[in-house]
C-alpha cells in the first residue's frame, strides 16, 4: 500500500488525495516527531508560568480573559473538544473526513502548534486503522477553523462520540480504538485548541474539487468538440493563430484540445451547404473561451492551495523564538474566495453545455437533424426531457454560484465578528461539481447519439472511439423511446469515472 510520510514543511494535493480517496497509510518522519518534541517544549515552559498565555492557560475565544488553573487544564482541552463537538445535519462524506484529519495532522506536525509527537502518531493511526469520525454538514463558520468539524474528529482521538469502522458500520469510538488497539488520548496544554484551530476542511474540499474539474474541464472540450462535429461546425476558428492573439492559457489549451479531438472529421466545415452559415452560434464557437476562462480559474485556484498545503494555520502559534503568539492565519478566507470562483465557473461552463444540447435538438438550429434527436418524432420524444433535466441541473449550478464568501455572521459574542463561511463555500461546491458531471454527460448523451444519425460523413477517429467506449459501457445509441434514465446514469459514470477522457487520449495522447 502507498505510504505517505508527513514532515514538517507540508504536503502535496497528490498526498491528500492518497490519504482521503486511496487510503494511504501515514508514517511521521523522525524530522516531525523532533519538531512536535521540541514545540512541546516550550509549551510546558510557559504552562509552568504565572503568566496567563492564550489557548494554554486560559480560556477560549469570548472567555479567553479567565486564567486557567494547573488542576482545570485537563478539563478545559477535554470541555473545548466536547463543547465544539456540536455539529448538526446529514454526514459528510468519508473522503472529506480523511482530508481534513490528515490536514489537521499535517500542521500539527510543523512543530508550530505545541501537540506532543504521542497526539499526532494517534491521529495517524486512527487513519491508518481505517476509523472516520461521524462528522455533520453544519457547524463551521470557516474561521477560527472548521471548528465542529474538527472537534468531532478530535472526539474520536479521545476515544468519544461515534465513528464508522472499516466495515462502514457506525460504533461507538471507544470501541473501535480498542479493536484497533489505539489508546484515547488524553489532552493537555493547548492541544484540544491545536485540534480544532484550521482550514483544513474547505481546504481538503478544495484540493478534491481541482482534482475532478481538472478531469472534468477536459471532459467538456472533448463534448464541445462532438457537439461542433454533429452541428456541422467549423473547427477554423480553433486555429491556434488566433488564440495565439489572446494570450490566456486556459483558452489555448481548450481550443488545442477541441482541435486535437475533430482531426481527420467529414463532419466540420459544412457551412456553405444547403443551410449556409457565416458563422457558429456563441455556444460552439466561443467554447475555447468559456472553457478556457475556467481553466485559468482552476489554476488561480490551485495557487491559492498550494500555499494554503504549506501553511501552518494554529492560534496561538509556536514560533521557533519561542514565542506563542496569537494569529488570525485560520480565518478563512483565502481558500473561500476561490471554493466560490469555481462554482461560478462550473456554472458557466455548464450553462453553455446545456445551450449546445438544445441546439442539437431543435430542428430548426440542428442543420439537418430529427427533432430531439427523436426515431420518428411525434411518437418518440426522443431528447426532449432529457434536455429537461440538464436544464435543471444548470439552473441550481447558478444558485450554487451564488458566493458563500460575501456573507458573514458574527459569533462568539462579537469576539468572532467576521467569517469566511469557506466551509458553506466548500459544500455548495461539491454539489455543484457533482451537477457539473451530469450536464457534461447529458451533452455527452447528445452529441454522440446526433453524430451517428449523420450518415454518409464519418466523423474523427477520436469522436469514433468515444462513441465506441461509451456505447460498451452500456450508453445506448439512437432508436425508439426507452426507459432512459439508466442510459445517463451510465452516461454520467463513464464521465466521472474519467472514461471520457481515456477514450479520446488514447487517439490524440495527452489532453491539456
Amino acid at each position: 500500500m502507498h505510504t505517505v510520510v508527513v514532515g514538517t514543511s507540508g504536503v502535496t494535493a497528490s498526498d491528500v488525495l492518497a490519504v482521503a480517496r486511496g487510503g494511504a497509510r501515514i508514517e511521521l518522519s523522525a524530522e516531525a516527531v523532533a519538531a512536535l518534541a521540541a514545540a512541546r517544549e516550550i509549551v510546558d515552559a510557559l504552562a509552568a508560568k504565572p503568566d496567563p498565555v492564550y489557548g494554554v492557560s486560559t480560556g477560549f475565544g469570548a472567555l479567553a480573559t479567565r486564567h486557567i488553573s494547573q488542576e482545570l487544564r485537563a478539563q478545559l482541552q477535554r470541555n473545548i473538544v466536547r463543547s465544539h463537538a456540536a455539529g448538526m445535519g446529514p454526514r459528510v462524506e468519508r473522503e472529506v473526513v480523511r482530508a481534513l484529519m490528515f490536514l489537521r495532522l499535517k500542521t500539527v506536525c510543523s512543530g508550530h502548534t505545541g501537540v506532543r509527537p504521542e497526539v499526532a502518531q494517534t491521529m495517524a493511526d486512527v487513519l491508518n486503522a481505517g476509523i472516520t469520525p461521524v462528522v455533520h454538514e453544519y457547524g463551521s463558520l470557516g474561521c477560527s477553523g472548521d471548528l465542529a468539524p474538527l472537534s468531532h474528529c478530535a472526539l474520536t482521538l479521545m476515544g468519544e462520540g461515534e465513528a464508522e469502522g472499516p466495515d462502514g458500520t457506525v460504533r461507538p469510538a471507544g470501541e473501535l480504538l480498542a479493536e484497533h488497539g489505539i489508546a484515547p488520548v488524553e489532552l493537555r496544554e493547548k492541544e484540544g485548541l491545536a485540534l480544532l484551530n484550521g482550514t483544513d476542511g474547505m481546504l481538503g474540499m478544495l484540493i478534491m474539487a481541482l482534482a475532478d474539474l481538472d478531469t472534468l474541464y477536459k471532459s467538456a472540450d472533448v463534448t464541445a468538440a462532438l457537439s461542433l462535429e454533429a452541428l456541422l461546425g467549423t473547427d477554423k476558428v480553433l486555429a491556434p493563430e488566433l488564440h495565439a492573439i489572446r494570450p490566456h492559457p486556459g483558452q489555448g489549451a481548450s481550443a488545442a484540445n477541441m482541435l486535437a479531438v475533430l482531426k481527420g472529421s467529414q463532419l466540420t466545415g459544412h457551412h456553405q451547404d444547403d443551410a449556409p452559415r457565416v458563422q457558429d452560434a456563441y455556444s460552439v464557437r466561443c467554447a475555447p473561451q468559456v472553457a478556457g476562462a475556467g481553466r485559468d480559474t482552476l489554476a488561480h485556484a490551485r495557487l491559492v492551495a498550494e500555499r494554503e498545503l504549506a501553511s501552518a494555520v494554529d492560534n496561538p502559534v509556536v514560533l521557533p523564538d519561542g514565542r506563542v503568539e496569537s494569529n488570525g492565519n485560520f480565518h478563512g478566507a483565502p481558500v473561500a474566495y476561490v471554493l466560490d470562483f469555481l462554482a461560478i465557473a462550473a456554472a458557466d461552463l455548464g450553462s453553455i453545455a446545456e445551450r449546445r444540447t438544445d441546439r442539437l435538438l431543435d430542428k430548426n438550429r440542428s442543420h439537418g437533424l430529427p427533432p430531439f434527436l427523436a426515431d420518428d418524432a411525434g411518437v418518440d420524444s426522443g431528447l426532449m426531457i432529457a434536455q429537461y433535466t440538464q436544464a435543471a441541473l444548470v439552473s441550481e449550478l447558478k444558485r450554487l454560484a451564488v458566493p458563500a464568501s460575501a456573507d458573514s455572521i458574527p459569533s462568539s459574542a462579537m469576539q468572532e465578528d467576521h467569517v469566511s463561511m469557506g466551509w458553506s463555500a466548500a459544500r455548495k461546491l461539491r454539489t455543484a461539481v457533482d451537477n457539473l458531471t451530469r450536464v457534461i454527460a447529458i451533452e455527452l448523451y447528445a452529441a454522440t447519439r446526433a453524430i451517428e444519425l449523420r450518415e454518409g460523413l464519418a466523423p474523427a477517429p477520436a469522436s469514433q472511439a468515444v462513441i465506441e467506449a461509451v456505447r460498451a459501457a452500456g450508453v445506448q445509441g439512437p432508436g425508439p423511446d426507452r426507459f432512459l434514465a439508466p442510459d445517463l446514469a451510465a452516461a454520467d459514470a463513464f464521465v466521472r469515472g474519467g472514461d471520457l477522457v481515456a477514450a479520446v487520449e488514447k487517439v490524440t495522447g495527452p489532453l491539456q
